[in-house]
Formats: structure tokens, sequence, C-alpha cells
């Protein structure tokens, strides 16, 4: 299977960097300097268990999509309809594509370009980060969680979750792939736009009693959402959200990262969807419509500079 990354940052590098060596045919697209020091010295990979480097085919170019079986899609909520059209010239109409993005919102726009047959939704479980150009650090243990949207698409997801284990990837397949995202995007909502406004990690939110009283108002609000929205999560998911936050304390969350790197933030699909569907579903969230006009007010301010 030849697959191709989309967007090769934390998430997208290190599952393909994996992949290559496990001997799958890869091709990383990225762009910048991460995309300069990939062509000149490979990918570096360091996790708390090893370090090892890969050597592939790095380009900037989306005509380098033609030949390829398995898209997996890890770019910034923000560039989806942008990578997508840039995407869409250069495949052929039975390309499989696999969104490994936060939020729960992408799916659909993918669906309704490339077809809800073709596309296929995961959830990552991973702290990683890209600490320099070329180079990827992951911390503590990882999991990824997959499924398809279509009941056609059992055997094809099976083949890549099988992709996935061959490569030393901790890979499960979800009837419920949507509530498993469901469950992910409401740790990230409790820590990705608080982090973001404070620039604190997991762990200065944890241990700071305001912090983390304003963390538990704003899973509170979600989990409403969640519940009105009929989504079938995990009858312990609040508690469960805080302890798997004390695994990874020293966690900058995606969304900080971005800040910090000067880069435009998920506001939109993290926080801003749930303020959207509260005023859908008649729901009150103003803690979290608080961080999200923040938030919106930092990202525009910033774009203008």
């Amino acid at each position: 299977m030849k697959v191709t990354i989309v967007g090769a940052g934390s998430v997208g590098g290190f599952y393909g960097a994996l992949l290559k060596r496990s001997g799958q045919d890869v091709t990383f697209i990225a762009r910048g300097k991460h995309l300069e020091a990939m062509k000149e010295n490979g990918l570096n990979v360091k996790s708390s268990s090893e370090q090892f480097s890969i050597d592939a085919e790095f380009s900037g170019d989306f005509e380098d999509l033609k030949d390829t079986d398995l898209i997996i899609f890890t770019v910034k909520s923000t560039d989806t309809t942008q990578t997508i059209q840039k995407i869409k010239p250069n495949i052929s109409s039975n390309v499989k594509v696999l969104t490994l993005q936060n939020g729960v919102d992408n799916e659909e726009v993918l669906a309704h370009e490339f077809g809800v047959e073709n596309v296929f939704a995961g959830a990552a479980y991973l702290s990683a980060k890209v600490d320099k150009p070329g180079s990827i650090v992951q911390l503590g243990k990882h999991a990824l969680v997959i499924g398809g949207l279509h009941e056609s698409q059992d055997e094809f997801v099976q083949q890549v979750a099988n992709m996935f284990q061959d490569a030393g990837v901790t890979c499960f397949v979800s009837d419920e792939i949507m509530a498993k995202k469901w469950e992910k995007l409401l740790w990230n909502v409790t820590f990705n736009p608080l982090s973001a406004v404070t620039e604190a990690t997991v762990g200065e939110i944890l241990d700071d009693y305001e912090l983390k009283g304003l963390a538990e108002h704003v899973l509170e609000e979600a989990l409403t959402i969640a519940k009105r929205s009929k989504i079938n999560v995990h009858d312990d998911i609040a508690n469960r959200v805080f302890i798997d936050a004390g695994s990874v304390r020293g966690h900058q969350t995606s969304m900080l990262q971005d800040k910090l790197k000067g880069k435009p933030m998920e506001v939109e699909s993290l926080c801003g969807f749930f303020v959207r569907r509260g005023r859908e579903l008649g729901v009150d969230v103003p803690a979290l419509s608080t961080i999200y006009s923040v938030l919106s007010f930092m990202d525009k301010k910033r774009c203008k500079e």
C-alpha cells in the first residue's frame, strides 16, 4: 500500500516514520523549514524508549499524491478546506483518506469532497511535538483508534489497522469511531483552549486551584453539549479526562504549541464548535464562550501583525 502523509508535523510525522521504518512505502507532504530539514537530514524521532531516523520521499508538491492508495490527513483543522483543494486534482476517485485531526467536524467536510465511502476517522492518543525542523519528540505511551464512516469499509479498516500494528503502533478498530473522537475532543476542549490563553502546561492547570476549577466548568459544558447531541460517550468520561491529563503533566497542548510558534490556532474546531452547537441546542456555555472570545481576538490580532 502506498501511503502519503499530508501534514507531516508531530502526529503525521511520528506515525509516518513508524510506518516507513516497518517497510511501508510512505511519502511525506510538508512545507517550510521542517520540509527543508527532512530533505537534507531525514526525519528524526525521539521517544521515551528509543531514537531513530528515517529517509523517505519528502515533498511540498501535491502532484506526488498521484499514485497514492491511502492519505493520512493530519493538517490543522484551519487548513482542511484549502488542503483539500490542493489534493483533489492529483488523486484518483478511489483513494482512501484517514483523518487523524482534532475535532469532530472535519469528517463531514472530507466526506463531502471525497465520498463517505472513502473517508475514515481516527483518534490519536499521542503527546508529541516538532521540537525543531526535521525532529519530532514523543513522550509516554501512544495509541490509535480508527474506524469507518460507512459499513462497506470494514475490510479496509482492518487492513489499515494491521499495517499500523505491524509498525509497532497500538491500534484498535472501533465500530463507534465518532464517539471515540468525541471523547478525545472532550479532553482537548478541557485543556487546549485554556492552555493557549494562559500558556500553562497540563500539569500547571491541574495544580492551580482556579485554573483546574475553570477546566472542570469547561468540561461540564462540553459534556452537556455531547449528551444533548446524543453522543454515546463513556459514563466515566469526566473522571477519565483528568486521570489521563495526570499522565501528561509536562505536555504543551497542540493549541499552545501553535500559539508559541506564531501559527493559527485551532480555535474553531476545538472551542468555537461547542459555542455554535450550544446556540443550536439552546445550551448556555459561558466558560467556553468567554475563552472562545479571547482566543478569537488573539488569533485575529496576530494575523494582522
